[in-house]
């Protein structure tokens, strides 16, 4: 007997989650497809290649402009779930696929461009950061009003990622300076971005997730910025010297840098000086995607870690929204 796959269009495709989300699609059965901006020829060659890579792997590539209203209601009609990464400018354009998936009529299930702390329940964040939550709120009930199902994914933020861009293991300069963010013990949740994108598509396909926030927040994977450093230093013998950024200095950062320079600053305190992300308590009502997919074994922060020791990841720094 065979068990139906849903057919799943993704967009943000080539961006730095979207190819996570993509190979978690193929790797889980389901007929694939992405929708991507049209490529100039002999322009943007490593977008070419990971197109050539994604329909080796029997992805269905649409080219199109998100303004083209006709082709996204005619994408939409043949695939049943739409999944969006879309980057931090591009969110309120998500607008243009939701009338098409309106107008369509046939989605069983709408997951935006999200990714990130949960945007109805997070506080204290700089007025940058603030903004790009502020979108988000906005899509999430521009989908509610037009009554497609959804699934909402908090995934809180991406540890190969953040591994990198706190701790640097791969560079080769050997420093012994780490930068701390005000005073460094306020708890973040890292999630690899495989188990990111494996959780979403099984979030997007599960009846327990349609119209629901699903908050991704593994027990191992709960640490702060003093946790990383000095799980870093067990790991390597090496002591490194803590560079700390205050509060103060990072919300004057805030105001005077020019935008979009002023976001990450922003992030950087929610995040890590504010610890938004675990300022609300998760309850038996809430959906917790390592509890609601316990077959699925993530790979915790020590993990990640280990395996930099050997292969230090490089992540392509992508804006951390």
């Amino acid at each position: 007997m065979s068990i139906y796959k849903s057919k799943i269009l993704i967009f943000g495709a080539t961006g730095y989650l979207g190819k996570y989300l993509i190979k978690a699609s193929i790797s889980m059965g389901h007929p694939t497809y992405a929708y991507v901006r049209s490529i100039k020829p002999n322009k943007d060659s490593s977008k070419h290649q990971i197109l050539k890579d994604f329909e080796s792997m029997g992805v269905i590539v649409f080219h199109g402009e998100l303004n083209d209203h006709e082709k996204l209601v005619s994408v939409a009609k043949e695939v049943e779930i739409v999944i969006s990464a879309l980057a931090v400018p591009q969110h309120l354009d998500q607008i243009k696929i939701i009338n098409a998936m309106k107008e369509a009529g046939n989605i069983k299930r709408f997951v935006p461009s999200e990714f990130g702390n949960e945007v109805d329940r997070v506080s204290g964040a700089l007025p940058p950061f603030q903004q790009l939550l502020d979108n988000k709120r906005k899509i999430r009930r521009a989908v509610e009003e037009a009554k497609i199902p959804f699934t909402f994914v908090s995934a809180n933020s991406f540890a190969a990622y953040f591994v990198d861009y706190l701790l640097h293991p791969h560079d080769d300069d050997n420093s012994d300076e780490v930068t701390i963010f005000g005073n460094g013990d306020a708890k973040a949740v890292l999630n690899y971005e495989e188990d990111v994108a494996a959780y979403t598509l099984k979030a997007a396909t599960d009846p327990r997730a349609a119209n629901r926030v699903i908050i991704y927040r593994p027990a191992n994977n709960i640490v702060s910025q003093l946790d990383l450093v000095d799980a870093w230093e067990k790991k390597t013998g090496r002591t490194f010297k803590r560079i700390h950024v205050p509060e103060q200095e990072i919300i004057k950062l805030s105001q005077s840098l020019p935008f979009p320079d002023n976001i990450p600053v922003s992030i950087l305190h929610n995040i890590f000086i504010e610890g938004s992300q675990m300022s609300f308590e998760l309850t038996d009502d809430d959906l917790e995607g390592s509890k609601l997919y316990p077959e699925h074994n993530y790979t915790s922060i020590d993990e990640l870690l280990d395996r930099c020791l050997v292969d230090p990841l490089k992540p392509k720094l992508a804006a951390f929204a």
